[in-house]
């Protein structure tokens, strides 16, 4: 019973061994379901389930019917105008980045927001191209279809490149959808647990990186070929250095002009963010001008500016995509497809927290998949979210999906009607604008500093995976990010966290005895915790942690004793030794015997239990021995093992635990344990040497309990039953007899 004083609590209760306690306490049989049950679970059928699976698969049945016409349609409307216009220059520059002319862009910002409006799970992002994922795929691009290095630039030869290049981008970005899908159905969402943030933040990082460089040549107007390599980037930078003097000085300046703007304008919008009714729209403005700028000083003819070109009005048939490419491009299709989702599910998750909405991880795979399939048969590129065109959906006040069909019809009017007003826009506006959007994973180099002070592992993997990618290539640095980030995990996991405990404050309190000036410590007792898994990699790591933590090796003692013995008993046959009352007596001058004589070949011997029966006295290993025989003195009597934070064991590390308790027991050191018991009975785990009236519910317990083991001791006319153990929040924790 807790009876509350003041603010202090008083529990009265006995002193509880696992045993004692479920003689007490009946325990319920729980049935615990096996593999066949759950599969039999998940293929169950019944009409609320279809429902339930019908509704998961197509969320649009959920929450439309219960859209808030009157009060969220107008908000909608306006967010799906603004995000609608920055999808359309999103989609034009981040065109650039796959090296396929800007009407493919717009095809990726249409198709795949039509598909997350039906299957996807948030509320508030924006599908559609992302610099990051457009690189990528910009990557392949280069790497399967190079520039044409012959310098025969004809149209019918760029008509053909172009060609190649679409349908490259179209088939990675067609097999990055399949592995989505495929991940979804199979419900592997879970796989984004496996990319943590600073995972995700050193990557995006390094792909703003390369976005940088690969946008140069559009800013500088130079012919630099693609380099999907290790090092690519360093020989990208050294071609442009090469050419640099050949820059056409109107697309630099222009650039220049556009990303200082861009940068004001934006740091305006964060500045008084709170005071705008809307952010201003300054990619469309910027773009507006400088398509009307170009138009009428005809930059194109007076200082040989690469403008967008003519857009293709309306869309094009959909493909099929083309089966040598996709056995080119599988490892860039399932990269692709876990940092799109990576990258998508991450903002989701951001935005249905804030505004306290589920999302469901399988579904956003099945959404981005079939966004991606459909969006590469109709020969756009890869889709996943934009973290500032979400901003820009979100703070404009997007409620639903809504805003995101709005936003898709902008780029439809784009693509069939007003496409062609675009065509005098310089490709060096494009590229700035693609920068000006770089701004908050650039910003992402602070968060090295604050990992650094928070958690080094952290810091390491941020810096590791920035430096893979960067200099790697995003596909292979990546997979290297990831093996890391796993090895980190390996060796985190191998070092167990270990410490010897002590009582604070004279009560039940126990915690790290390094950490407290007022603790106490029973006399003999050590008290060890592990707060770590354990299992094969560690098991004998944790073993020499508690070897430490007690100050001996129970093995070698063992061994020591049983090497005693053997001597014993030599002497004893050959008359050299004498027993009395007060013990062994040497009669005879000490002669030297080496280890190895002693040993005499059966070394395995000395590792089993002692055994005194056959001499005439029990040896008091704490006393003085005859001369000639020493073994190390043991001031502990007891160990408490903590395990009430090990979450699991395994069979390995059970067998070495087995093993060394067994070493501890055998040189008459009692072993108690707080946790696991469960564990250790269904494997099976206990033997004549190891009990399971070793475990107790706490360390308070099993400390209390050797207290009054000693004291028994002490006192042979205490017993047992006749105490009455008091356990206390605030009790001092002193011998129970006065």
């Amino acid at each position: 019973m807790v009876e509350p004083v003041g603010n202090h609590y008083v529990v009265a209760r006995p002193v509880y061994s696992e045993n004692l306690f479920n003689e007490e306490y009946e325990k319920l049989h729980r049935y615990h379901k096996t593999f066949w049950d759950h599969l039999k679970l998940y293929f169950r059928c019944s009409p609320q389930r279809a429902k339930k699976v019908a509704l998961g698969f197509f969320p649009v049945a959920s929450w439309l019917p219960a859209y808030r016409f009157k009060e969220w349609i107008l908000s909608d409307i306006v967010s799906g105008i603004n995000t609608g216009l920055v999808a359309v220059l999103q989609g034009l520059a981040f065109a650039l980045l796959v090296d396929v002319p800007a009407n493919h862009g717009l095809y990726a910002a249409f198709f795949p927001v039509l598909v997350y409006f039906i299957f996807g799970t948030s509320r508030h992002i924006s599908v559609g191209p992302f610099p990051v994922l457009s690189l990528m795929v910009g990557g392949v691009v280069d790497r399967l279809v190079p520039d044409d290095s012959t310098g025969n630039g004809t149209s019918t030869n760029s008509s053909a490149i172009d060609e190649k290049r679409v349908m490259v981008a179209a088939s990675v970005t067609f097999l990055s959808g399949v592995f989505q899908l495929l991940l979804g159905i199979l419900q592997f969402g879970f796989v984004v647990i496996y990319l943590s943030q600073s995972l995700i933040s050193g990557f995006t990082t390094a792909a703003a990186v390369h976005v940088v460089v690969s946008q140069l040549k559009f800013m500088l107007q130079l012919s630099v070929p693609g380099y999907n390599k290790p090092l690519g980037i360093i020989y990208t930078l050294e071609s442009i250095f090469s050419q640099i003097t050949e820059t056409n000085i109107a697309d630099l300046v222009t650039s220049l002009i556009v990303l200082l703007v861009v940068f004001v304008v934006k740091e305006m919008n964060d500045r008084y963010k709170a005071k705008l009714p809307t952010p201003i729209p300054i990619e469309l403005l910027v773009t507006v001008l400088a398509a009307l700028i170009s138009y009428f000083a005809n930059f194109e003819e007076k200082y040989n500016v690469a403008v967008v070109g003519e857009l293709e009005q309306g869309f094009q048939a959909p493909v099929a995509p083309d089966a040598g490419i996709l056995q080119k491009c599988v490892g860039d299709g399932i990269s692709i497809a876990i940092v799109g989702f990576a990258v998508g599910f991450s903002v989701a998750k951001v935005y249905s927290i804030k505004y306290d909405y589920p999302i469901d991880s399988n579904q956003e795979l099945i959404a981005f998949g079939l966004g991606n399939i459909v969006g590469g048969s109709f020969k756009g590129f890869a889709s996943s979210t934009a973290l500032s065109r979400s901003g820009v959906q979100e703070s404009t006040g997007g409620k639903t999906q809504i805003a995101g069909i709005l936003s898709a019809a902008i780029v439809l009017i784009v693509i069939l009607a007003i496409g062609f007003l675009l065509a005098p826009l310089q490709k060096s506006v494009l590229a700035s604008l693609a920068l000006g959007n770089l701004k908050g994973m650039l910003m992402q180099f602070k968060q090295v500093g604050i990992l650094w002070r928070k958690d080094k592992y952290d810091c390491i993997i941020w810096v590791v995976t920035f430096l893979a990618a960067v200099f790697l290539g995003l596909d292979i640095g990546l997979a290297t990010a990831m093996a890391f980030q796993l090895l980190t995990v390996v060796i985190r996991s191998q070092i167990p966290s270990c410490t010897v405990l002590a009582n604070v404050g004279r009560s039940n309190i126990y915690r790290n005895r390094k950490d407290y000036k007022d603790i106490y410590e029973p006399e003999g007792v050590k008290i060890f915790r592990c707060s770590s898994p354990i299992f094969f990699a560690n098991s004998e790591f944790f073993r020499e942690k508690l070897i430490t933590a007690v100050g001996f090796n129970p093995q070698r003692i063992l061994r020591k004793r049983n090497k005693a013995l053997r001597k014993v008993r030599k002497m004893l046959k050959k008359g050299e030794l004498q027993v009395t009352p007060k013990g062994l007596i040497c009669m005879a001058n000490h002669t030297h015997e080496s280890d190895e004589e002693l040993d005499n070949n059966r070394i395995e011997e000395l590792d089993q239990p002692i055994d005194m029966t056959d001499l005439p006295i029990q040896i008091n290993w704490d006393a003085d021995l005859p001369l000639g025989i020493t073994v190390p003195r043991v001031d502990i009597h007891s160990i408490i093992l903590d395990f009430s934070s090990v979450s699991f064991l395994d069979f390995s590390a059970m067998r070495v635990l087995q093993k060394t308790l067994k070493e501890f027991v055998r040189i008459n050191i009692d072993i108690y344990i707080a946790g696991l018991l469960e564990k250790l009975e269904r494997c099976a785990f206990f033997d004549e040497e190891i009990q399971p009236s070793m475990f107790f519910l706490t360390i308070h317990d099993a400390v209390l309990h050797i207290l009054l083991k000693k004291d028994v001791a002490s006192s042979p006319e205490l017993k047992l039953a006749e105490v009455t153990l008091q356990f206390s929040s605030f009790a001092t924790l002193v011998p129970l007899h006065s």
